[in-house]
Formats: structure tokens, C-alpha cells, sequence
């Protein structure tokens, strides 16, 4: 046990990197795509589809977070002053050329990342830790049955990116309604279906519908993130079905209620 509280203990990581905004775009009335750069993030460019960053926001009245000093015994944080939140998400993708990378937001209301977000501007700093995870699934899988919220839309759409031509992919997408549609896009053979939530608290239903009725092969892989519950229900239903447990990627990426949900929730509990 670490008795120090300003020292943070665990595995080896590069430390964060404060990062500066350069741009941003609304791409949807509840999706915000920011551009950030200002430091070297060439390690993204070789990060695995659906990987994970840790994003430290300043704390209010801070131009920047403040970020904890690195020595041989840990990360040891100033004394009287306020911590970074921190909030877990995907990249959407690194930019090589500009040497930007986008992350993009889900507009919540309240929530520090919402929040930052949805008044974020050329100039604003934040902080970067990562990337983290590997992708467990074989890529050059024939076919593929994806499903996700608009928390899971940059994840969908990195592992897009990466799926060969020879593969087919059927993807299943929850939102509010058709003003959170965004185009999708792969060199695989893409079929897209938006589900819109009959009700504001309804989440997870359309996608849990879906998997009643989705095709059963062998040579399909299945990849989820939603709602902690609603992934728990549609996992059941799958390997009920007859999905087996190693073609069967389940990410809780939220939790209704919970202010900062684990990030290595995978329904296997």
C-alpha cells in the first residue's frame, strides 16, 4: 500500500504530455471533434483500434492542468493545489502530416470533459496520457458484427479504419436521433443501421434488439461498448445465442448514475 498520498504508485507509463487545442468542429449538435497538438504524439500513430487515452482537464480557475512530477520513486503531485480531472476515451485518429490528434466528445451536459468541451477553443491546454489497451480480436477476420452508442462512435470508427477490404462488417449504432447520425466509413463491405431511442432513458434497447436477431457464424466476430447494463444484457444474449466468449469483445464505456465508470469494464463479470 502507497502511504504517500502525493505519490502514485502501479505500473510504469510515459508521463502525460500537456497538449494544446488547434482546432475544433462541431460535428454533430452533441458530437465535438478536437484537434490537438503542441507536443510530439507520433506514439499514436501506431495505437491499436478501439485504444484508450486518459485525458486530464485543468481544474476550474487553471489555464492547464497541473500534472504530477516523475521521480525514481513515483509521480509525487504539489501540495495545495487542485488535481486534474481525468476521464477515459478514444481517439478518433492521428493526423501524420499536421501531427494533430482527435479525440472526440459526446455533449452530456454536466461532466467536467462535457463541459470543457463544449466551450473548447484554438489555445486551450489539457494533458495526455497513453495510449493504452491492445486489440484482442483477429483483424483479418471475415466478418464482423459491431454495435455501440455515441460513446462508442470514435471507437467504431478507429476500428473501421483498420478492417481489411476482404471483410464484411455490420454495424449497429445508437443515438438520440438522426441529428447524432454521422457518416461511417471502411474499405470493407459496410451495412450501417441507426437506432434512435424511443424514449431519452431507453439505452441499450435498439442495440439489445439487434442482437436478438444477428446472424450466428462462426467466422463473425462481435465487438460492443455502450451503457455498462445495457452492454451486460446484449453480452448474455449473445453468448446465449451461441456467440463463443473468444469472438466476443464487450466494452462498458459509461454507467447510468456513475460520474467516472471504470474503463476496463468488460461484462465478463
Amino acid at each position: 500500500m502507497n502511504d504517500n498520498p502525493r505519490r502514485g504508485g502501479g505500473r510504469h507509463r510515459p508521463p502525460p504530455q500537456v497538449v494544446e487545442v488547434v482546432r475544433v468542429d462541431r460535428v454533430t449538435p452533441r458530437l465535438v471533434s478536437v484537434h490537438l497538438g503542441g507536443a510530439d504524439l507520433s506514439r499514436f500513430q501506431t495505437a491499436a483500434p478501439t485504444s484508450h487515452i486518459k485525458v486530464f482537464l485543468p481544474a476550474p480557475g487553471q489555464d492547464a492542468p497541473v500534472m504530477p512530477t516523475v521521480t525514481p520513486e513515483g509521480r509525487m503531485w504539489p501540495e495545495g493545489v487542485a488535481r486534474p480531472a481525468m476521464r477515459t476515451y478514444t481517439p478518433r485518429a492521428y493526423d501524420a502530416a499536421a501531427g494533430t490528434l482527435e479525440v472526440q466528445f459526446v455533449l452530456h451536459g454536466e461532466g467536467p470533459a462535457s463541459e470543457w468541451a463544449a466551450r473548447a477553443k484554438p489555445g486551450d491546454r489539457i494533458a495526455l496520457g497513453g495510449p493504452g489497451g491492445r486489440f484482442a480480436a483477429d483483424l483479418d477476420a471475415p466478418r464482423w458484427w459491431i454495435a455501440g452508442d455515441e460513446s462508442a462512435l470514435p471507437a467504431i470508427g478507429s476500428l473501421l479504419d483498420a478492417l481489411p477490404a476482404s471483410a464484411s462488417a455490420h454495424v449497429h449504432v445508437e443515438a438520440a436521433g438522426p441529428a447524432d447520425e454521422i457518416p461511417l466509413l471502411s474499405k470493407a463491405d459496410l451495412t450501417v443501421a441507426w437506432h434512435h431511442r424511443p424514449t431519452a432513458d431507453g439505452f441499450g434497447d435498439g442495440l439489445h434488439a439487434a442482437a436478438e436477431r444477428a446472424p450466428i457464424t462462426g467466422a463473425t466476430r462481435f465487438w460492443v461498448a455502450c451503457e455498462a447494463s445495457a452492454m451486460r444484457r446484449i453480452r448474455r444474449t449473445l453468448l446465449d445465442r451461441g456467440v463463443a466468449p473468444s469472438a466476443l469483445i464487450t466494452r462498458g464505456y459509461w454507467r447510468l448514475g456513475a460520474a467516472d465508470h471504470p474503463d476496463h469494464d468488460y461484462g465478463d463479470d
